[in-house]
């Protein structure tokens, strides 16, 4: 397990790969602070083809909430912490409605330096109102997936998908959103639309923050729509774990593009290709 240790001079150095002013290979650093750039320096480049990573903090039960759903403590400190390293590295940030609704989520950063990303929440049927937190005017960019004509605030862009089957096709809301200039992504939630992603065979890399927490029962972490009855059948990502101090982190590869991030800038990509959760959809 990698140790992490994020400094100031380390999280400078990776907002300039996410410029594209710096690698996150060279220098004299820490043990910590190599496992910092071996952590985030993957996520903040651009230099490779767009990057859709999803992240969701769980307990050692694999919940993320209570029966009752209180979810503000699952993740730790140090959790929070990388959650908010991750928005900055992202030009937009995904959550679908429910989890907009519940948590009344602002989607900023707040616990490190870096922009703002774009916000983007998926509601299909318009529920979410215009008051909510991620619809707030700050600079950033705000936009809503919905099916229905549903006008929004001044600032808000509105993005109408048509439903199959009742549901947006997570292929879709990628593809709109890439075109409209979002190529680097964070799904955060909830589990639902993280689940749907990783179906469809589009995420990157699935990062999930386990806290030394026993919760016994509520809603479980992923729940996949398709379940496979043979462990052969399964995903098994290519997995590096590293210690953020409150909480475990399970930073899971799931194409070859995320083995590509991690290796130095000016190397060439493997040629070889990994099974990744493409072979669900």
């Amino acid at each position: 397990m990698h140790s992490v240790t994020v400094t100031r001079q380390v999280w400078d150095r990776v907002l300039a790969v996410r410029s594209g002013h710096a690698c996150a290979c060279c220098g004299v650093w820490s043990e910590g602070e190599k496992g910092a750039l071996a952590l985030y320096g993957p996520l903040a480049r651009r230099d490779l083809t767009p990057m859709v990573v999803a992240q969701i903090g769980q307990s050692l039960d694999g919940r993320v909430a209570t029966v009752s759903g209180d979810a503000r403590d699952v993740s730790g400190p140090d959790g929070l912490a990388h959650l908010h390293r991750l928005r900055a590295l992202v030009d937009g940030v995904v959550i679908g409605v429910g989890t907009a609704l519940h948590d009344n989520s602002r989607l900023t950063v707040r616990l490190c330096s870096g922009p703002n990303p774009a916000r983007i929440v998926i509601d299909p049927k318009g529920r979410l109102p215009d008051d909510a937190p991620a619809l707030r005017a700050d600079g950033a960019r705000r936009l809503v997936v919905q099916a229905v004509e549903r006008p929004r605030i001044a600032g808000v862009e509105v993005i109408r998908l048509p439903l199959v089957d009742g549901i947006f096709r997570p292929r879709d809301i990628l593809s709109a959103l890439q075109k409209s200039g979002l190529s680097s992504l964070l799904i955060e939630g909830g589990g639902i639309t993280i689940a749907g992603f990783l179906e469809a065979g589009l995420l990157t890399r699935l990062q999930v923050a386990v806290a030394p927490l026993l919760i016994g029962a509520g809603p479980a972490s992923l729940t996949t729509k398709i379940p496979h009855l043979k462990l052969a059948d399964c995903i098994r990502p290519d997995t590096r774990v590293f210690g953020l101090g409150s909480d475990v982190l399970f930073d899971c590869g799931l194409s070859p593009d995320a083995s590509a991030a991690t290796l130095p800038i000016h190397a060439p990509a493997p040629t070889h290709a990994h099974r990744s959760a493409s072979s669900l959809s």
